[in-house]
């Protein structure tokens, strides 16, 4: 049965600044609520940062977890509105239909895979040059991809395979007379980009420096294939999973002030 977790951190604490700072710590001290180590489940997780006091952490679980460890390091343990929330996820998953349309969040890793990089880092020259030692040829580079445009194209050319489309978002028409009647207003997909990052990290001190470009995606989608998107839902869309990415959540279309979850 799957899991869906709020947790509550404070980044005025030294740990919950040190876990913010690093998705490589963060994702240790998620795996570490779970009870069955070590731990073999998907997760997936989503930093939340809306203010600067107060970051949220979602987590997305097949067993149920415990976060005592998070709330009493990181978070603010026995305060109004510091416990985690912890729903079962099935009744959204049962939710799911076929032209059935839903808000939508993702924070996702874009990249696309190429033959050779342009300039390369150092672990890909490092791989460039074992290749040619070995006269091996491996599968491509896998590279972020850069512009908003280019992101937002990743997300749109993949939805299908997924289970969803992206349908176009809805425009007020203009008052009569002002266009004529063989033009046609389009908003384009209803879909938009409402931040974008470069996280920078080490998995140990003394190793290479992890480099990720991800964007963080709201609209509005239409489920085509229930059970492809469950399983997005589940397994995640996209790279860098274990680094904060992928995790997809769905809110019914907003009518009242209803949250992603």
């Amino acid at each position: 049965m799957p899991y869906l977790s709020k947790i509550a951190l404070n980044p005025r604490r030294r740990a919950a600044a040190a876990l913010l700072s690093s998705p490589h710590r963060l994702h240790a001290a998620i795996l570490s609520g779970l009870a069955v180590q070590p731990v073999t489940e998907r997760v997936l997780w989503r930093l939340e940062r809306s203010t600067p006091h107060r970051a949220e952490v979602l987590v997305l679980t097949e067993s149920r977890p415990s976060w005592a460890h998070l709330v009493d390091d990181a978070g603010w343990p026995g305060a109004d509105g510091g416990a985690p929330l912890i729903a079962d996820y099935t009744p959204l998953l049962d939710r799911i239909t076929r032209g059935r349309e839903f808000a939508f969040r993702l924070t996702a890793n874009p990249v696309q895979s190429i033959p050779r990089p342009t300039r390369p880092s150092e672990q890909q020259a490092a791989r460039l040059k074992e290749e040619a030692n070995h006269g091996s040829r491996q599968r491509g580079f896998r590279v972020a991809h850069r512009t908003a445009a280019q992101q937002l194209q990743w997300l749109l050319k993949r939805s299908e395979r997924h289970g969803f489309t992206i349908p176009d978002a809805t425009t007020t028409p203009p008052a009569p007379g002002l266009h004529s009647e063989d033009q046609k207003l389009s908003a384009g997909p209803a879909v938009t980009i409402v931040s974008r990052d470069i996280l920078r990290f080490h998995k140990r001190p003394d190793g290479p420096r992890v480099t990720l470009s991800t964007a963080t995606f709201e609209g509005r989608l239409r489920v085509t294939d229930p059970d492809t998107l469950r399983a997005s839902l589940l397994g995640g869309i996209g790279p860098a999973k274990g680094y904060g990415q992928g995790l997809l959540t769905l809110a019914p279309l907003r009518t009242s002030e209803d949250g992603h979850g």
